[in-house]
């Protein structure tokens, strides 16, 4: 099983790497951009079977490491 994690930082959170990107797009003359947010993207191989043990699993692994829920929000997807 495999395991897709998408870490955002939530609305109102200061993104200064997203600023970054937005300003070197408009320098390479990339018009029409209102703003840019970046994140993180984790993959994870499970050899656990049980979809619900799954995902309870890499909601603790969320909760506890990749994410700071203080100020990031996170999504999973899980695939066979």
């Amino acid at each position: 099983m495999k395991a897709r994690i998408h870490v955002t930082l939530k609305p109102g959170v200061l993104d200064p790497q997203g600023k970054a990107i937005e300003h070197a797009l408009l320098g390479l003359g990339f018009g029409g951009i209102d703003a840019v947010r970046q994140g993180k993207y984790i993959e994870i191989d499970l050899a656990e079977s049980d979809w619900d043990k799954a995902r309870t699993d890499i909601e603790a692994m969320c909760r506890q490491l990749l994410a700071n829920t203080v100020i990031e929000n996170y999504a999973i997807e899980l695939t066979e």
